[in-house]
């Protein structure tokens, strides 16, 4: 995937992506997911959810995951055109939604929209989890640290860097 026909297809998918990125960022890569693994075999299910691991690590906002499935299928001009898709017209059009949106502060169809938008954002977030669990697990020692993990986080204060620091000891003397 190199020549410019597929820059733009690529381009334009993160484009229309952009627009399915209601809650954030990950909420397309369900979507995302079934492009570059299923439908063009581009990445396998494993490399998915590894760079997908790799940016939410990173420092920055969470979207730099398309820059990474960009530069894997077509280096760094596929990271560009992709980071521009996913962010470009997001960014744009929040720009304009924001301006408009200030001005209805107290109306009773904003609060409507704004809570019947929650939980499609929850529905989405916990599509793309299941996504990323299921191919970042490939045996039930991987599954089941990922679900202690998931466990910790949500029952304690424990900082997520520490228990991701654990579940990395675990991999490095093999039990993972």
């Amino acid at each position: 995937m190199n020549d410019d026909d597929s820059l733009v297809g690529l381009g334009g998918f993160f484009f229309l992506m952009s627009f399915l990125s209601i809650g954030g960022a990950t909420t397309a890569l369900p979507d995302i997911y079934r492009e570059f693994v299923e439908v063009n075999r581009w990445i396998s299910g494993q490399e998915f959810a590894a760079l997908i691991a790799i940016s939410q690590a990173a420092p920055g906002p969470n979207a730099i995951y398309a820059s990474l499935l960009g530069w894997r299928v077509a280096g760094i001009p596929g990271a560009l055109v992709a980071t521009i898709g996913l962010c470009g017209p997001s960014s744009v059009g929040m720009f304009y939604v924001h301006r408009f949106w200030g001005r209805f502060k107290g109306a009773r169809w904003r609060t409507v929209v704004q809570r019947g938008l929650a939980p499609v954002a929850i529905g989405i977030v916990l599509a793309s989890g299941y996504i990323l669990v299921r191919n970042a697990t490939p045996d039930w020692t991987s599954l089941t640290v990922a679900t202690i993990a998931v466990g910790i986080a949500l029952s304690t204060r424990i900082n997520f860097v520490w228990i991701l620091l654990g579940a990395a000891i675990l991999g490095i003397i093999g039990i993972v």
